[in-house]
């Protein structure tokens, strides 16, 4: 695929195709990490660790009042 340089105001700019960044898990409002080395410029999402909320709703475990997360019966060795 290929794309073309434009003028934009009084800068240049690039026009990107919706599926480029659905497949790079690239959306609006996203901060880009600009590397350029000669003859290339790569574009990046910089690393960014999840906070403790992000990971709570990730597990669907749901959060109880008391800060305990049931995960069910005990499985293995563990002693209670």
């Amino acid at each position: 695929m290929q794309t073309q340089v434009k003028t934009w105001g009084n800068s240049q700019g690039i026009i990107l195709a919706k599926e480029i960044l659905k497949t790079a898990g690239i959306t609006i409002g996203d901060k880009l990490d600009i590397t350029v080395k000669k003859g290339s410029i790569s574009l990046s999402k910089p690393f960014r660790h999840k906070t403790l909320e992000e990971r709570i709703k990730e597990s669907g475990v749901p959060l109880t009042l008391s800060g305990e997360m049931d995960f069910g019966e005990p499985v293995g060795r563990e002693i209670w």
